[in-house]
């Protein structure tokens, strides 16, 4: 049925067993630990999103989607970039 052998083996070994998972929960938390740490530092150190680009990028999708005549393409940019330059 039960083998009492294997239990007296394991008995004196259940300290050791405990302690080594102890150690291991122990490092699995540090671990998890620097992680988000790392990625707090991460999304800090990304760059902020460049306004003027992304206002330059509005203008330029809405002149190419406004519907008037290409002839005038030209001169909406000149002006954006007299804008730009004041």
């Amino acid at each position: 049925m039960f083998d009492f052998d294997a239990l007296l083996v394991l008995i004196p070994l259940a300290p050791f067993m405990l302690g080594g998972l102890a150690i291991w929960t122990k490092h699995q938390r540090k671990t998890l630990e620097l992680q988000i740490e790392l990625a707090k530092a991460q999304a800090v150190a990304r760059p902020p999103v460049d306004d003027r680009m992304e206002q330059r990028l509005r203008t330029l999708e809405r002149i190419v989607t406004d519907g008037r005549g290409r002839d005038d393409l030209a001169q909406q940019i000149e002006n954006l970039r007299t804008k730009q330059l004041t």
